[in-house]
């Protein structure tokens, strides 16, 4: 079995790991587009059975949205309701979903958030004639749930009896009645980028920090990193005290907000950075990344400290969310595309050496300083493989 995510999202994948065993992958057509999808799902129908795919939001939430690459792919959609206080309302959901676009593969429906066996059997009743019921997930409490905040769900790595979780869940979900499975879906491998007949970045180490603090990483984007020909290292600004030998530093997205003390107390690996930084060496910073190399980061509970300072400004987290969108940037590297996601607001007097353009959403500075370059913008590296590589480059 492989699991895959619509749209950008970097903590339900984390989730979805733990939960069938394998790495997985955004199929998102804006930012990777679609060749891109094609070889990410030919590659795993290659040796697995059973492909889940998340949706984003909604069914037909977004452009592109789950509905346009379900019906680009051929792909049937098993739409999950929450039946919670509804009775025949449900059958007219279900129908509104099926009809809305005429050419959508429907498959069927599976309630959630169900009450009782006469609650599923009321539900499945309203359903119109031949549409697949797969069944009803009754109400879970706390301990059968996920928790969740302000981006999201918690990740997998702090919910200590995870495991657990998801095995009283798919206990839950066994005891669904199950429609036949809808026809194999064939899918064809469409190269998104021809053969790499050069690696530019091979000799080239870049770090990439990853703890909890620094965990949104695209795997696509470490893939990406290796197939241009980099070394990967991997290193903690909560826990290590300097940086590993490396040509490059790749600083993702995170919650240094709920970090400070940490991350402030650690003089060290601020200063490796910053000697990183003086010897002209690439820093690639991305939202968490770039509150972190800012002079000062304030949590949403007026708690301030420093950060490394090596970007002039100062940032505070909301008690809301302050930008959301697909977003591309027009770099003298290439164009790269990625999204935008995040609940603080950054002061800086550094005049911004460039400016996104959102799908939606405001457009967020891009601010560089010699070889750093940092921005609220999550890139998606194979959205330019070429763009990545000059980014990196040393």
């Amino acid at each position: 079995m492989r699991v895959f995510k619509c749209g950008p999202d970097f903590l339900d994948p984390m989730i979805h790991e733990r939960a069938c065993g394998h790495p997985v992958y955004q199929l998102d057509l804006w930012m990777g587009g679609e060749a891109h999808c094609r070889d990410l799902l030919y590659h795993a129908a290659a040796d697995a059975d059973l492909i889940l795919i998340e949706g984003v939001m909604g069914l037909f939430d977004g452009e592109p949205s789950s509905a346009d690459l379900a019906m680009l792919l051929g792909i049937p959609v098993l739409a999950v309701i929450s039946a919670s206080a509804m009775a025949q309302t449900f059958g007219a959901l279900a129908n509104g979903l099926a009809s809305y676009r005429a050419d959508l593969p429907f498959a069927g429906v599976l309630a959630n958030h169900v009450a009782s066996a006469s609650h599923a059997n009321l539900l499945r009743s309203s359903l119109p004639e031949g549409m697949a019921w797969y069944g009803a997930i009754f109400r879970q409490d706390d301990e059968n749930s996920l928790p969740s905040r302000h981006l999201g769900l918690v990740q997998a790595g702090e919910i200590a009896d995870l495991n657990a979780r998801l095995e009283r869940m798919a206990d839950a979900l066994a005891e669904t009645a199950t429609a036949a499975l809808p026809p194999p879906v064939v899918f064809v491998e469409a190269r998104s980028t021809p053969a790499q007949q050069a690696s530019p970045l091979r000799g080239k180490t870049i770090a990439i920090a990853r703890d909890s603090a620094f965990s949104f990483l695209y795997r696509a984007n470490i893939d990406c990193l290796r197939e241009l020909g980099a070394t990967l290292v991997f290193f903690s600004p909560l826990a290590d005290e300097i940086l590993p030998e490396c040509d490059a530093v790749y600083l993702p997205g995170g919650y240094p907000e709920l970090h400070l003390d940490a991350l402030a107390s650690n003089r060290s690996m601020k200063d490796a950075l910053k000697n990183h930084h003086d010897a002209g060496k690439p820093i690639i910073a991305e939202c968490g990344g770039l509150l972190y190399l800012l002079d000062s980061l304030t949590d949403k509970h007026g708690h301030k400290a420093p950060m490394a300072g090596l970007l002039r400004g100062d940032a505070v987290m909301q008690n809301k969310l302050t930008n959301l969108g697909l977003h591309s940037i027009e770099l003298p590297e290439g164009v790269v595309r990625g999204h935008t996601f995040h609940h603080s607001l950054t002061t800086s007097p550094l005049t911004p050496f460039a400016m996104t353009a959102g799908k939606r959403g405001k457009p967020e500075a891009v601010y560089r300083d010699g070889r750093l370059h940092a921005s609220y913008l999550h890139l998606y590296f194979p959205s330019n493989p070429d763009a990545t590589a000059r980014l990196f480059a040393a």
